[in-house]
């Protein structure tokens, strides 16, 4: 620890624990679900009332069940790394480069972990860089000298059924539940069902992408503060689910397990909505530091 200019203590950290980090939470995160999406599945295998979509999530609760006991990835594809680092500015990084750090941290956790390299290295020329990396790295600057650090292996099953749509204001609510049903009809089967759907709403094109990505790592157990955003969360979910494509795309009434929605200020002539799905598997795993 040190003093600076103001009085304050600035907290010296090694680069090295950010890559030990990281290595142990892209292993964790690919044999463990969070407890809030344990929950949710089981809560959904025992609330179904289609036979096959019973069994299907039934299915799902026993590969959990074996992915944790005998160290196998709850899915195959172990997902493009994405890491969000909330840094305290009181924090001064020793040691090199923190965006190194990471990808070493993912290139250890991939290797060792016997995890699926899943990124190549140029959109068109497709060769696979082996490791993993690089991860997509979210960077914010908050108060305090703790870094929070969160890894989610996202999957492209998934992923690929994102969508961005540009609303005018005077779409308003109806706009954008329109919006979010028609991106999860269009996903149909291919998102892996059951889904968490991810919102972003308000910003700019990049900014509300963020923050459906952002909203996928949210405990499912946590209601949004903002009575008008619960609302609609409840009112999307339940529309999702009357759609009938169910576990694995076979019907049932368990489309979706939760849609989490975050929002932000907007321009007065926009209204960015963002939909980033996520399969059953929602991996996600967050340490303080």
């Amino acid at each position: 620890m040190v003093a600076n200019t103001e009085n304050e203590t600035v907290r010296q950290i090694n680069v090295l624990e950010i890559t030990s980090h990281i290595k142990e939470m892209c292993i964790e995160a690919n044999h463990f679900l969070s407890k809030d999406m344990e929950q949710a599945i089981y809560n959904a295998e025992k609330q179904e009332e289609s036979t096959l979509a019973k069994q299907i999530l039934g299915q799902l609760c026993e590969n959990m069940k074996i992915a944790g006991e005998e160290m196998i990835p709850i899915c195959q594809d172990t997902g493009m790394t994405v890491v969000f680092l909330e840094i305290g500015q009181n924090v001064h990084f020793t040691g090199g480069s923190v965006e190194d750090a990471v990808n070493e941290g993912v290139r250890q956790g991939y290797q060792e972990g016997f995890l699926r390299k899943s990124v190549v290295a140029h959109p068109l020329e497709r060769i696979n860089t082996n490791d993993n990396t690089p991860a997509i790295i979210h960077y914010m600057l908050v108060k305090g000298d703790q870094i929070k650090i969160t890894v989610a292996p996202k999957g492209f099953g998934s992923e690929n059924m994102s969508k961005i749509f540009m609303l005018k204001p005077s779409d308003g609510i109806e706009g954008v539940k329109s919006a979010v049903i028609s991106a999860v009809k269009d996903a149909g089967p291919n998102a892996c069902p059951p889904i968490v759907v991810g919102v972003g709403i308000g910003g700019t094109f990049e900014r509300c992408a963020f923050l459906s990505k952002k909203a996928l790592l949210r405990n499912l157990e946590n209601s949004t503060e903002d009575p008008l955003i619960k609302e609609l969360e409840t009112d999307l979910l339940k529309e999702i689910n009357h759609l009938g494509i169910g576990p694995g795309g076979l019907g049932g009434k368990t489309t979706a397990l939760a849609v989490n929605i975050e929002t932000c200020p907007t321009h007065i002539a926009g209204l960015p909505v963002a939909v980033n799905i996520c399969c059953h598997v929602n991996r996600h795993i967050t340490r303080t530091i």
